[in-house]
């Protein structure tokens, strides 16, 4: 476990900056935090820090935002707006955590047994309208395995 202070909207971006030179292909980082916790201002800087010059926003009312144009391209999700795990799981999760990119989860814990095991959680803390705890951790979940989590396992 680590833990980053955040003062600003910017030191939370040049934390995703540094941490995609962490990431590789069919890599899964699942966010958690409260609206305005700094997830989103995350995915900008790992966007950019791919080589990516898209413009990221939070796809809270899409499901998912591809960005390509670095050298792997990143799968942004938001499960805030998803009711149910069915609707979740219809988003076609299983190509997108095995595939040729890196998967970014916002809202990750409202449903985390669709979650590979081998996800890095980062969670996000408002300490103050300008500072943020960033936590990050390998989690594994204490919970039924579903079968995207097993995936790999039963080919």
């Amino acid at each position: 476990m680590a833990t980053f202070i955040s003062n600003s909207p910017s030191e939370t971006v040049a934390f995703g900056h540094d941490f995609a030179r962490k990431i590789d292909k069919g890599d899964v980082i699942a966010l958690q935090g409260e609206l305005g916790s700094g997830k989103t201002q995350f995915v900008k800087g790992l966007v950019a820090g791919t080589g990516s010059d898209a413009e990221v926003t939070s796809p809270t009312f899409t499901l998912i935002h591809e960005y390509s144009g670095g050298r792997l391209p990143v799968y942004h999700f938001d499960f805030f707006r998803l009711e149910d795990r069915q609707s979740a799981e219809r988003l076609g999760l299983e190509e997108y955590f095995f595939g040729d990119g890196v998967s970014v989860i916002e809202w990750a814990d409202k449903f985390p047994e669709l979650i590979p095991r081998s996800a890095r959680w980062i969670t996000f803390n408002a300490v103050s309208p300008t500072q943020r705890t960033i936590v990050t951790t390998t989690l594994a979940l204490p919970i039924r395995e579903s079968r995207i989590a097993s995936a790999g396992e039963c080919e």
